[in-house]
This record gives structure tokens, sequence and C-alpha cells, in this order.
């Protein structure tokens, strides 16, 4: 269920295609489920909106880039932007701006080589770039970091357990009786990037049977309990993402808003926001 500034929103007379039909996805998702996901303004839920689907394409992007899996200390980096220490940790090298650098995994992605933590964190970071900008961006993140999964700071995440699953989030499956001599096996993160459609850094895009299987092909001789996706789920924290683009009106006006949108009428009834 949504709410927008302690209102309640009736997505049921939206079109299809008005917004996108990804987005209009997304809408019904969150209107659909018991859980309350509440706004302050409808430009705020369609940030929330832009970002998941911003994730949702870094992830693809992440796939298609070439970077390999690796362990941490097999991971290996392109140089000329990164520092790579022993432990598998990524700095920046000096006088680089962090979205350059983030920039040239996607862009270079064969020089690249991490584990899936890595991954979901360079995922979630692009598409943070995305939607605030690289200026904003090199701010929050002018001491980048990457090390597994270590959110760096200026990342927030929600977390929380529950079935309540949005394209945009980070899914984990879990493997319970992987071969302790492989613990790089013993679980993936993964990004939901629809209904039964991951992205998982190692293994690719695929539906969760997929993960499963690769995940069980994995375990140890006799072993008898199958992976399974957990209830852990993480996601960004789109609230303080766009509290940081507010004093840019220009930067926000350049995500189209829902209530802007042709043909969308926007009423408020008693209790209720009625999008139309």
């Amino acid at each position: 269920m949504i709410k927008i500034n302690h209102k309640w929103l009736d997505v049921s007379q939206i079109q299809p295609g008005i917004p996108s039909a990804k987005a209009m996805e997304l809408l019904q998702l969150l209107a659909g489920y018991a859980t309350v996901f509440e706004y302050g303004s409808l430009e705020e839920l369609n940030f929330e909106i832009q970002l998941r689907l911003r994730v949702m394409e870094a992830a693809i992007s992440l796939d298609k880039s070439g970077a390999e899996f690796a362990t941490l200390e097999e991971s290996e980096t392109n140089p000329q932007y990164w520092r790579l220490a022993k432990d598998g940790t990524f700095t920046l090298q000096p006088g680089i701006r962090p979205h350059l650098a983030i920039a040239d995994i996607f862009q270079n992605g064969r020089q690249y080589a991490f584990e899936c933590g890595t991954a979901i964190v360079v995922t979630f970071l692009r598409a943070i770039m995305d939607v605030i900008g690289p200026r904003q961006f090199d701010y929050l993140f002018s001491d980048l970091v990457l090390y597994d999964w270590h959110p760096p700071t200026n990342m927030i995440l929600l977390v929380h357990r529950g079935t309540d699953y949005i394209p945009g989030d980070c899914l984990y499956f879990k493997n319970p009786e992987h071969d302790e001599k492989t613990p790089e096996w013993q679980g993936e993160n993964a990004i939901l990037l629809g209904k039964n459609l991951f992205f998982g850094h190692g293994i690719g895009i695929t539906n969760s049977k997929g993960i499963i299987d690769e995940l069980n092909d994995n375990r140890k001789s006799n072993a008898t309990i199958s992976a399974y996706l957990t209830n852990h789920i993480v996601s960004l924290d789109s609230s303080y993402y766009y509290g940081i683009i507010q004093p840019y009106p220009g930067r926000a006006q350049s995500i189209p808003c829902l209530a802007s949108l042709p043909d969308l009428i926007v009423t408020e009834i008693g209790s209720k926001i009625h999008l139309s």
C-alpha cells in the first residue's frame, strides 16, 4: 500500500504506459503489498521508482560489461582508476573522481573481477550516480572504497525481512550445505529485475531456479538440503537521496514526476489520492 503525505494512493485507474510499463509494474507492486510504503509527495514516490529502474539498468549493464566473478584474494581491477590491496579492497587512485572510477567498471569490465557482494555495491553506486548526477555523487563518495558487501560511506540502505519483493531490491539465496573449501558458494546476492528474474554476479541473468541449480551444483558431497531464496531484503533508501537533490531543482526537474505526466490527472477524494 502507498501513502502520499498521509493519504492513501489509488493507482487502480492508471492506464499501462502512463507512466512507462515498467514504472507501472513497480507502482502496482508497491500498492498491492500489505506493507505500507509512505512518501511525502508524488515527486518522492516517482524518485523511488526512478532509482529502482536505475538499479535494474545498472545490473543489466554490469552483466554485459564482461566483469568476472572472483574471490576477494583473486580480485582484479583497472590500475588507472583503482588501487587493489591483497585482501581485495579497491581504493581510488589519487586524483580520480569517483564517478569516473565507477563508470570505468561498466565501460571496461573485462579488466575487473570481484565477488557478488562488491557487484551489488557497484550496481547500487551506478544507480545513485545516474539519478543524482556526477557532481553530487563525487561529493557523497569522495573517499570511496569497495570491499565485499561493505557499503561505503553515504550508501544508505534499508534492510528488512519479508516477501514484499520489489524490482531493484537485493535478495539473498542461501546455500546451507556448500562445500567449506569454496565459501564463495555459500550463497548469492541477486538484484530482482522483474517477476522471477534476477541478476547474480558470476551466474548471470536467470530465474530463481537457475540460481538455485547453480548453488546446488556447488554443495558438499552427499548434500541433501537445497539452496533457497531467503526473506532477507536490501534496498537503497530513496528518501535519503531524494533529500539530497532538493537544493538543486534543475536536477530534480530532469526526472519526470508522476503529477506532471501528460493525461495524468491527480485528484484528492477524502483520504485518498487518485491518479487517472
